[in-house]
């Protein structure tokens, strides 16, 4: 009797609701809902959106087969939204996968995700889809002779593969519609020219490495109507040459390369020689800094721009050997920083050749990463975070500056010494800001996580609240320090909220009541005289080194 009178609120829901709720599902957690009641029995047949993987049946390839035929011919759905399937264990199948693929197009779909699909299963009925809104491709590959006709495609990402010129060629030309391309460590190609109006956004995350052996490391691209570049993640020692970028508006260039002698895997070779370690890759060096020159030049009237922490490394040099930077345009400036790694130097250069700027973030993570820079990238990096920013840049006005903002991710622990050399960095950037920003209304300080990963308190807050006071003390605009809420501790603090905040407490106040003597330097380092800002910041930080343990 209690079951007959319980409420089933869920399947009172029109099935239009009900099958958009599992049209976000795996489709094999969708068809398991058949078995809740009559209501449910038949309802999956409805759907139009499919995400089939194999992972749900452990292995046994006929199983998962099996299923994808059965959902398929028992779909009443009149035209499929989503049809999304991953191959990686099917490429002894291809006739049956060419099948799936066909079903989708007979049925006029529009969104399309194969992952690791064997090559050749597509028939000439895929790609000419007249439906298809946008595909994503994964560890595949295209023929650059096949006829290709998606008359509709808005949007294509291809993930892990090679493609050389000729087929990227072919598949332009086939999208008359194409608004937004996305390689995903994609390589092969030496020239990507795009010549069409309407393709507005271009992303290149990282570049496919062939090992094939080719002494050419470059590619350039040509893209005189695009309006969005994003170029990130690792080239390896690819130089990739700006031909025309001419109305782009929007850049991100966050790349990251590597040194030949990593490449080369010759870590034994870091003599005591300077002058060895220097000559063995100042060339290799002096090509990236040319491109990096010839990237401001070609991106300076754009409107935002989002660097990377390599930009500030090869700017640090560029200014120490005297070499001008370009004025940019720029009203919204983002710096996306490696806290260890980046040239507080350069990132200053960035900033004071950007006047026009109006709003500045930015974005610092501290993750562990593997310090093995050669010794003509440390030689200039060393001198330039040692240097006086105000002395060398004393002639550096932001008069159209009214919003910084300042994001830390989770990364970094106050309770590590070495943290304390990389944290004046910041303090040094910042203080940088606020004497030179002449109408500033907003400087936000902002922690991506309320309780340190590393020691599990709330070190890292402490410090950046208290960072904030110090700067609010003697400004005559808004600073705010601000948390990001973090889920896991919201459910840990909901389930047993008694014990996590007593714990953290505790935790909070063994660590920085531990003695008299570390409360008093922390207090010392945040409110120290503002006309010895950077001095004493130095001895109090080394103060603090010595009294934190």
């Amino acid at each position: 009797m209690a079951e007959e009178t319980l409420d089933d609120r869920l399947s009172d829901l029109p099935d239009s609701l009900l099958l958009q709720i599992l049209s976000l599902l795996p489709t094999e957690e969708a068809f398991t809902t058949c078995i809740l009641s009559k209501r449910w029995q038949y309802l999956w047949t409805s759907l139009d959106s499919f995400i089939f993987s194999p992972r749900y049946f452990l292995g046994r390839n006929k199983g998962f087969r099996s299923f994808v035929d059965y959902v398929l011919s028992h779909s009443t759905a009149s035209k499929i939204t989503k049809f999304q399937i991953h191959c990686s264990a099917l490429h002894n199948y291809k006739s049956q996968i060419s099948q799936w693929l066909t079903f989708a197009v007979k049925k006029n779909v529009q969104h399309v995700v194969l992952y690791s699909p064997p090559p050749y299963i597509m028939s000439q009925s895929f790609f000419t889809c007249s439906s298809l809104i946008t595909l994503h491709l994964a560890e595949s590959s295209l023929v650059s002779n096949i006829v290709i006709a998606w008359k509709s495609l808005k949007t294509i990402k291809l993930e892990e593969m090679v493609l050389v010129d000729t087929e990227i060629k072919n598949l332009l030309s086939g999208c008359p519609a194409l608004e937004t391309i996305v390689f995903n460590n994609v390589g092969g190609f030496r020239r990507l020219e795009i010549n069409s109006i309407k393709v507005k956004s271009l992303k290149l995350e990282g570049y496919w490495v062939d090992d094939g052996g080719e002494s050419d490391h470059s590619f350039e691209i040509c893209v005189p109507y695009l309006q969005h570049l994003e170029l990130s993640q690792d080239f390896h020692d690819f130089k990739c040459s700006l031909v025309d970028a001419s109305s782009v508006v929007n850049a991100k260039i966050t790349f990251d390369i590597t040194c030949i002698k990593d490449l080369h895997n010759d870590y034994d070779q870091y003599s005591d020689s300077d002058e060895e370690d220097e000559d063995s890759c100042s060339d290799y060096h002096q090509a990236f800094k040319t491109l990096i020159q010839d990237y401001l030049q070609k991106l300076s009237r754009a409107t935002e721009l989002t660097f990377g922490t390599l930009f500030t490394q090869v700017l640090c040099i560029l200014q120490f050997k005297g070499v001008p930077i370009p004025e940019l345009e720029c009203k919204h400036l983002v710096l996306e920083l490696h806290l260890e790694k980046f040239s507080l130097y350069g990132a200053a250069g960035l900033l004071r050749a950007s006047p026009l700027v109006e709003t500045v973030n930015l974005e610092i993570e501290n993750l562990p990463f593997d310090d093995s820079r050669c010794y003509f990238e440390r030689e200039y990096l060393v001198k330039g975070d040692s240097i006086d920013l105000q002395s060398y840049n004393s002639s550096s006005v932001f008069p159209n500056l009214k919003n910084v903002e300042i994001v830390i991710s989770s990364g970094m622990c106050m309770k590590e010494h070495l943290n304390w050399e990389y944290i004046r960095k910041l303090f040094k950037l910042s203080n940088f800001l606020l004497k030179n920003a002449v109408v500033l209304e907003k400087f936000v300080i902002v922690s991506k996580r309320r309780r340190c990963e590393i020691c599990g308190i709330k070190c890292v807050s402490r410090f950046l609240s208290q960072l904030a006071s110090k700067l609010r003390s003697s400004a005559e605009f808004v600073i705010a320090y601000q948390e990001l809420v973090d889920v896991s501790s919201v459910v840990k603090a909901k389930d047993n909220p008694c014990q996590d905040s007593d714990d953290e407490e505790d935790s909070c106040s063994d660590y920085y009541q531990d003695s008299d003597d570390e409360e008093d330097c922390s207090s010392d380092y945040y409110y120290h005289d503002s006309d010895d800002d950077e001095d004493n910041f130095d001895q109090d930080s080394d103060d603090d080194e010595d009294n934190t343990d």
